[in-house]
């Protein structure tokens, strides 16, 4: 391509020495004198070189995106391949064979007995100390929070040998779709392990491991219940805070919760759980087949489109990679705390994503691989402290350098080289909220900032020492600059909360033009367009307006509705479209013509209420956002969408699947025909939430526990059209959360906010007799505080409180969640005091609920404040 007219080629060389030259003049040397030093090059051209350089820069860039969807191309055929590869595999039986060293005699397979003295805790013995070697990962980046039996389904490790969670694309068989194995990782081995135990590529190190007298003492600790094993290997029990679990035939198990002494009926044939026996896990994992949501309510940036196809972003502790077109999703689930932030490599191969601090800790930055969602580096230091607010890596660079700002009260800059783990340089970037840092696409060493009352521009130097220069309006300072990109020349291009976009010549810090009135309200997110343009989205009028170079406004491109909400953030996608992430937690894509389709629909805020289909593979979810929504478990789409104009607190669906009930904030609770979401019917009990509603198991009585502490009991007559109070039971000093209904419809069980578990008579409402409730056999187990799950809670009693729960009983499984977000899968029932289960961690909030679907093939959770809706395939 010709760079002017009747001009000869000037070569790299020649273009090398006269920018160095260029360099060392004077600031004030002129275009002529440049022109001069070509001259004596060989040039005889009269042309400027800024316009040579700028040609150049662009046949560049246009050369490395060429490059780059030659890469994707190839990282999309390898993962394809791999996936191929590790179905083939796992289709195939294993023989795992061990090794012995010389000299040494092969131990001979344990036999039944042996294997269940392997689940007791094995006592010191007093000789020489040898070595002890973990069975976790051996990467030295830090581990996520989990316990040892840990799933290894779509939760990554650092490790590079990580499986990916790869979702098939929905199936129209009304069979239940199994997700493709994952070949079970190998681990050395260890001095104390259950025969029983399950693999995982997440696996702690056990406590004391690594040698020596700390190996030697790891062996006399006495193990405890399910909370003590943490995050870091087999954790002994806090002393003398509880004195530690009674079971008496006569009364069944006295249990100890933040220091008070609560009694848990046992059936009457149950014999006395052994205290020193450690119940294994269940055979069974999980692994993380779909989430439904998006983080648009509070997080900006967070939408990109990868060159594999897939889009990326995150909700509660996950970072989603959505096939849009396959309809799959892969998850990198390495995270211990809330996504914060997220940004991709210029090689667009590569993230990085920023979380929140665990309690006690700090927050960290990961730096992974789109392609085997492997670990590539874990940032964390000083210089963050509470929260990651955005991250972004240096373009002219090839990726090298990672921007982060801290959400402290004063906002830390932090440069860093992510290979090396290593902290360039650091200073204070606002005293107000930053919500953007984007480094300069041409210049490796400029980066710009902006946030409420600013937009600053950087400057790295060589000693690796940032210097700042505020941004200079023209007039009408904004109180809020929302968003940045960068044209194709090099400019800044900024939207404000005035409704205006603004351009920032190169290299300066002053306003060059600005456009007025583009959105009535904010500009929340700008999107630079490969073939030149902008599009630009407004946060309160909901358009999509397309831009020309010269930032006149061409036309809109859409106009959300407003049930979707306002724009967040903004991707090109392929063929001329774009996707559109919304202040409402969903993702939509163009359809041409102004059109917009939804791609990922989600909960806008806290999401409290889960109940499954009784016969088929579908759930209703309902929250704060006043929606109630039914989601198909099998093509992991949604059926439909209700606005219910109340906030909800809790629902259940009827025995037979003919309506839904919805208990309201307001001491309402509502009646819905899933089928046509008509409003059957509406009834009033008391002014506090409903805190729970279950149908007992032949569907003719409906129990719903209030915030009022009160349980409402009610006969139902024509299928769920109409109800008939038959009483209310009254006894609770706090708020109910939890109802179980007896097999044979006669009791109830109940657990309340202060650790209260009642039992009552349905027919009279009263409590019922300790006969009657040692005889009882329990159709559902969603109480965590019940015999049937006390092996769910930590045996000190001062570990995080389990908040939901539910049992499979046809496959014998259980699962627990906690308030830090924490999903467990037990073998049911979970009566030991000691039970070991599987950890998982995607959620970043206290878990409301988690039901199973009927087939017990699938496991719902909802993550509450996070308002992510995940569904498990249990393998």
């Amino acid at each position: 391509m010709a760079l002017h007219k009747q001009t000869q080629p000037v070569s790299i060389g020649q273009l090398a020495r006269v920018t160095q030259r260029a360099a060392a003049a004077r600031p004030h040397a002129s275009s002529e004198m440049l022109e001069g030093e070509l001259d004596e090059e060989g040039d005889d051209s009269g042309g400027a070189l800024e316009p040579r350089v700028a040609a150049l820069e662009a046949r560049c860039r246009q050369q490395a995106e060429e490059l780059l969807c030659l890469r994707s191309t190839l990282a999309d055929a390898l993962r394809r391949l791999s996936s191929l590869e590790s179905r083939v595999d796992a289709s195939r039986p294993r023989v795992r064979l061990l090794a012995t060293p010389q000299g040494a005699q092969s131990t001979p397979s344990p036999t039944p007995s042996d294997a269940s003295r392997e689940l007791r805790p094995r006592q010191a013995v007093h000789r020489e100390a040898k070595r002890t070697v973990s069975y976790g990962s051996t990467t030295s980046l830090p581990h996520r929070r989990g316990a040892q039996h840990q799933s290894s389904g779509s939760l990554q490790s650092d490790s590079p040998g990580s499986s990916s969670s790869l979702s098939p694309a929905p199936s129209p068989s009304p069979r239940a779709t199994p997700a493709p194995p994952t070949p079970p990782a190998q681990h050395a081995p260890q001095p104390y392990r259950s025969r029983n135990n399950s693999t995982s590529s997440n696996q702690s190190t056990a406590a004391g491991g690594g040698g020596g007298a700390a190996a030697g003492n790891s062996l006399t600790r006495r193990w405890n219940s399910t909370g003590d094993f943490g995050a870091h290997g087999f954790i002994a029990n806090a002393s003398g805070s509880s004195p530690g679990w009674q079971f008496t035939v006569d009364e069944g198990m006295r249990v100890w919760i933040r220091g008070r002494p609560l009694l848990l009926p046992a059936p009457a044939d149950v014999p006395a759980p052994d205290p020193e026996r450690v119940a294994p896990p269940p055979a069974a994992k999980l692994k993380l087949e779909w989430v439904h949501g998006y983080r648009g309510k509070d997080c900006r940036s967070n939408l990109y489109l990868l060159p594999t196809g897939e889009l990326a972003y995150f909700v509660a502790a996950v970072v989603v990679l959505f096939n849009v077109e396959e309809q799959s999703q892969r998850h990198y689930a390495a995270h211990s705390a809330e996504v914060r932030c997220l940004a991709v490599h210029p090689n667009r191969l590569m993230l990085a994503s920023g979380q929140a601090a665990e309690a006690g800790g700090r927050p960290l930055v990961r730096v992974w691989d789109a392609v085997s969602l492997s670990t590539l580096a874990v940032l964390s230091g000083p210089q963050l402290r509470r929260s990651v607010a955005c991250v972004g890596f240096s373009r002219g660079d090839n990726g090298t350098l990672l921007a982060c700002v801290d959400d402290a009260p004063d906002h830390a800059l932090s440069v860093w080289e992510w290979r090396r783990g290593h902290c360039l340089a650091e200073t204070k970037c606002s005293v107000d909220t930053v919500v953007a840092a984007e480094f300069h696409p041409l210049d490796r060493n400029q980066l710009v900032t902006c946030g409420k009352n600013h937009i600053a521009f950087w400057t790295l130097d060589q000693g690796n020492v940032l210097y700042k220069r505020l941004g200079v309006f023209e007039r009408d300072k904004p109180r809020y600059v929302t968003c940045i990109t960068f044209d194709n020349n090099g400019d800044v291009v900024s939207g404000d909360s005035n409704g205006t976009v603004t351009v920032w010549t190169r290299g300066t810090n002053t306003a060059a033009r600005a456009v007025r009135g583009v959105h009535e309200g904010a500009v929340f997110a700008l999107c630079a367009l490969r073939e030149g343009g902008l599009l630009s989205g407004g946060g309160k009028d909901g358009r999509v307006v397309t831009l020309g170079a010269d930032l006149k406004a061409i036309g809109e491109a859409a106009v959300l509705e407003g049930h979707y909400g306002g724009v967040r953030a903004l991707t090109e996608g392929r063929t001329g479209r774009f996707f559109v992430g919304t202040t409402r937690n969903c993702i939509l894509q163009s359809a041409g013509r102004g059109a917009l389709t939804p791609a990922v629909l989600g909960h806008a805020d806290e999401v409290t209420a889960l109940a499954a289909h009784p016969t088929l593979p579908q759930y209703v979810t309902a929250g704060r956002d006043r929606l109630l929504q039914l989601w198909d478990g099998l093509s992991h789409s949604t059926v439909w969408s209700k606005d219910i104009e109340e906030r909800a607190s809790c629902c259940a669906w009827s025995k037979d699947g003919s309506v839904v009930v919805v208990g309201c904030d307001a001491g309402r609770w509502l009646i819905f025909d899933p089928a046509s979401r008509d409003l059957l019917s509406q009834h009033q009990d008391g002014c506090e939430p409903m805190g729970v509603a279950q149908f007992s198991p032949d569907g003719s009585l409906l129990a719903l526990g209030s915030h009022d502490g009160h349980i409402y009991v009610y006969q139902v007559q024509d299928r769920g059209r109409r109800y008939s109070r038959l009483g209310k039971c009254s006894g609770h000093s706090s708020p109910i959360t939890h109802l179980d209904w007896s097999a044979d419809g006669q009791l109830l069980r109940s657990n309340s906010t202060e650790y209260e578990v009642l039992h009552w008579s349905a027919s009279t409402c009263r409590s019922a007799s300790a006969t009657a409730v040692r005889e009882a056999r329990w159709a559902t187990a969603t109480c965590p505080l019940s015999f049937e799950m006390a092996g769910a809670w930590p045996e000190s009693g001062d570990g995080p409180d389990v908040t939901t729960c539910a049992a499979a009983a046809g496959a014998r499984l259980a699962a627990a969640a906690d308030e830090l977000g924490r999903l467990r899968l037990y073998s049911f029932p979970v009566t030991q005091p000691k039970s070991l289960n599987h950890v998982y961690g995607a959620h970043a909030a206290a878990v409301p609920a988690v039901r199973f679907l009927p087939d017990e093939s699938r496991l719902v959770s909802v993550g509450g404040a996070d308002t992510a809706v995940m569904q498990w395939a249990v393998e």
